[in-house]
């Protein structure tokens, strides 16, 4: 039976955490090793066309190198180490050839600009200048040589790429084929004899090992002579392995309770917590140097001596993080949210997991499976797949119990990660099925798919786990610059930190379930290479220098803007709103220039996606018209300043002052305090009335009446005395009363006043209205109010009506007597019923 050996969970560890640090810088690894590894390098990266002239290439050799690939891939026989080396040549040439294309290609673009400059070629009828007719002839030549080598090498490219993916295709085929290969039940007691024959026959391959060292007199001599160093290791690595590890928890565990040092304290408790893994890692490697000391080894026994250090690093790993996961202090920054006998158990638990992933480690050395049987390999490894099933069931159970964390935010508490709760419930659905799944199908006989489900299963929590801690001291980091952690804890970095440290996770992530490194090389290729848009190649490092070339033209702009707006155009006449404007202006002109600086330098051809931005201007021009137009007439309205932050307008029947002014609308602040956002489309198209825009000066009317009979010269003598008294009402003009004539119920008087601000008017209206009340009060003047006289003509109908007399009491017949009675016996019931009748008339 073959025999899938995952990843276990110290390679997982080491594995994620040398992708956390490499990765970020991946693309100039691979670039500066294409020469020692082509099938690493990636396909794009080429030096420029001028640089160098690529290599040759023999394509007799490569044809015959296809052929011999193709064949392979065909025949079923063909190892999956041939299909590998196969595939590592082919890939080779493949980036040979992509060299090759993109060399000759820049030099075919290079002769038809060449061409291009010599003008159009001369249609019937005309001519041109015989040189430049001998130069184009020269140019077509050229073109036409280089041409014939691009179109072989594009040829190449594409059998090589497909021999590459078809390689892959089968070796994907042949995994998948090997996890459900059906073998030997570990439940069937036949089957146990084989496991134990095996462990026997370990335990005296090790005993024999020990024995022959033991004849040889050179060895023990050697023992002998080293034997105060091994003891003296021995002993070092006791005490490192059984009381350091516990001396550096304890200090982790005091540092984490201190209170000399607050900020900061998280921080300094991490990297003093990676001494439980520093001091126990060279306990291990002392107890290795020892048992190599004792020169009783064989084969077996130094295998076995390798995978110690891995093995115990895998308890110790698992302890570490379980002790980050979840704390022996009750901790408000940690993650998960347990109780305090949860985390216990959780801890128990993962140090568990831990154990079995070190035993996973050194069961290759001490059974040697390649030469057992395949019945003695399934007993064998079953029990430690149902222990790690049991395990992931149990840590499913402990993560159930996780309580969000509440947060209190406008008198409402709300959950402060919700989205990190849903994947704590979905990572426990999972183990809880990949734990019921895995001893199922070992049960049954598929060791091979149990084993790629239990053993990886236990490096994905590893890795998430990493992952949890790494963001952890991310947050602790932003939160000791900031100095708050509340506000900390709501920032953007830490947000954007777990996303980072995701994305990077995705990759070991994908290898410990299975994926080849040949395939994360693949995807690194393709993605390195980039994609094509209007015949513009765009390639991830000329999309980064596009960002960085535009991020440092942003910050350039938003500095000259600072400088113009707090320096250089305050000491100027201009008016506020037009310093605004320049600033705005000065800010679109930066970015645009900003913008087309970062595609030049990043090498993107602009008038090759000309075809694609016209395609997509249509589609635009139609679904945005709006957005466009108010764009437009944002920009027109800081240019020409019809209204400026802080006049009063009246737009419609919004009214109130005008608080910032964007390039697609205007926010107007109302009256009531309320925010009213208007389009600018409809500043620029429709009727706008602005009341300080040249000058505050605005003019209040006041209207008020009096009784008929009061000497008119005399009451606009008192208004006029009123207007004139308050102090925002200017003489020139003076206010004038006008006398407006006679009205139903009262003499109308009118007050017109001019208002050094007009944004008073409201209040001055008010003084003025109750200046006049006093003053009309004290001269005894009377303001009327509606008075209405009603005559009527016929006022009988108002009298009430005569009470009417009520109606007669209807008669009602008398009751039949009984058809039974003697009375009624002669009579017939027809004859009853007429006499009834006439009745009732």
């Amino acid at each position: 039976m073959p025999r899938l050996r995952p990843l276990p969970i110290l390679r997982a560890l080491c594995l994620a955490v040398m992708a956390l640090a490499i990765l970020p810088t991946a693309a100039p690894v691979f670039a500066q090793t294409a020469a020692a590894d082509p099938q690493t390098a990636p396909a794009a990266a080429s030096p420029p066309p001028d640089a160098q002239t690529p290599a040759p290439i023999d394509y007799n050799v490569w044809n015959a190198l296809a052929s011999l690939a193709e064949a392979a891939i065909d025949d079923p026989n063909t190892t999956d180490q041939a299909l590998n080396d196969l595939r590592t040549e082919i890939s080779a040439m493949r980036t040979q050839f992509m060299t090759a294309e993109t060399s000759l290609q820049g030099r075919i673009d290079a002769l038809r600009a060449q061409i291009t400059a010599l003008g159009p070629v001369p249609t019937d009828g005309q001519t041109e200048a015989a040189d430049v007719t001998q130069r184009r002839d020269e140019l077509n030549a050229q073109l036409a040589e280089r041409e014939a080598p691009l179109r072989a090498a594009d040829e190449a490219y594409a059998r090589a790429d497909a021999i590459v993916r078809a390689i892959d295709r089968e070796l994907r085929a042949r995994q998948a084929n090997a996890l459900m290969t059906l073998g030997p039940s570990p439940i069937n007691p036949a089957n146990w004899l084989d496991a134990l024959d095996a462990l026997i026959g370990s335990a005296l391959t090790i005993n024999g090992e020990i024995y022959n060292a033991w004849l040889d007199p050179a060895r023990v001599e050697e023992m002998l002579t080293d034997l105060p160093i091994t003891i003296g290791s021995l002993l070092l690595a006791a005490l490192l392995l059984l009381r350091g590890r516990r001396w550096m928890e304890h200090l982790t565990v005091r540092l984490l309770k201190s209170t000399a040092i607050l900020r900061g304290r998280a921080v300094a408790a991490f990297f003093v917590s990676l001494s439980q893994l520093i001091v126990p890692f060279l306990g291990l490697l002392l107890l290795a140097v020892a048992i190599q000391l004792t020169r009783m080894t064989g084969p077996t026994i130094l295998g076995i001596n390798d995978a110690l250090v891995p093995a115990g690093m895998a308890l110790f790993g698992a302890r570490w993080l379980s002790l980050h996961l979840f704390p022996v202090v009750n901790d408000s920054r940690a993650a998960l949210n347990l109780s305090d006998d949860d985390r216990r158990r959780a801890r128990g638990v993962s140090l568990a997991l831990g154990l079995l992933a070190g035993l996973q480690e050194l069961y290759v050395p001490f059974i040697a499976p390649q030469v057992q049987p395949a019945t003695a390999q399934a007993v064998l490894m079953y029990p430690l797949i149902v222990l790690v099933s049991l395990s992931l069931w149990r840590l499913s159970r402990l993560l159930l119990r996780h309580q969000p964390r509440r947060a209190e935010v406008d008198r409402v508490e709300v959950d402060t990660s919700p989205f990190f709760d849903r994947m704590v419930r979905f990572t426990s659905r999972i183990l809880t099925l990949l734990a019921v799944l895995a001893p199922l199908l070992g049960a049954a006989g598929y060791m091979a798919a149990a084993q790629q489900i239990a053993f990886p299963a236990l490096s994905s929590l590893a890795l998430i786990g990493v992952v949890i801690v790494l963001h952890g001291l991310v947050g602790a980091v932003y939160a000791a610059i900031l100095g708050d952690e509340e506000r900390a804890a709501q920032g953007l970095v830490p947000s954007l930190a777990g996303l980072v440290l995701a994305l990077l996770a995705m990759p070991p992530m994908a290898l410990i379930w299975g994926a080849r490194e040949t395939d994360l090389i693949e995807v690194w290729n393709r993605f390195s290479e980039g994609v094509s848009l209007g015949g513009t190649r765009i390639a991830p490092a000329n999309v980064l220098l596009f960002f960085i070339v535009f991020a440092v033209g942003y910050l350039i702009t938003r500095g000259l803007q600072g400088a113009l707006g707090t320096s250089v155009l305050p000491k100027t006449s201009m008016e506020k709103g037009a310093q605004k404007a320049v600033v705005s202006g000065v800010g679109y002109l930066g970015i645009t220039a900003a913008a087309l600086i970062a595609f030049s330098m990043a090498g993107i051809d602009l008038s090759g996606l000309a075809i694609v931005a016209g395609a997509l201007s249509v589609g635009i021009g139609f679904g945005l018209q709006n957005i466009v137009s108010n764009f437009v007439s944002g920009i027109i309205l800081l240019i020409e300043r019809p209204v400026s932050e802080g006049d009063w307008v009246e737009v419609g029947t919004t009214s109130g002052t005008i608080e910032r002014i964007s390039v697609r609308s205007t926010v107007i602040e109302t009256f009531d305090r309320s925010k009213v956002i208007v389009p600018n489309a409809d500043l620029i198209s429709g009727a706008v009335t602005n009341y300080t825009k040249s000058s505050k000066t605005g003019r209040v009317v006041l209207t008020v009446g009096v009784a008929y009979g009061t000497d008119t010269r005399k009451v606009a003598r008192i208004l006029q005395e009123i207007a004139e008294s308050e102090p925002l009402v200017v003489m020139d003009p003076k206010p004038g009363v006008d006398f407006l004539g006679f009205g139903a119920d009262a003499l109308d008087f009118r007050i017109r006043a001019v208002l050094r601000d007009v944004n008073y008017k409201v209040a001055v209206a008010t003084e003025m209205n109750h200046k006049i009340a006093a003053r009309f009060a004290e001269e005894g003047i009377e303001i009327p109010f509606a008075q209405r006289d009603i005559w009527l003509r016929n006022p009988e109908a108002l009298a009430p009506p005569p009470p009417r007399e009520a109606p007669p009491a209807p008669r009602h017949p008398e009751p039949a007597a009984d058809r039974d009675t003697a009375d009624s016996a002669a009579v017939s019931p027809d004859q009853r019923d007429d006499d009834f009748r006439e009745e009732t008339r």
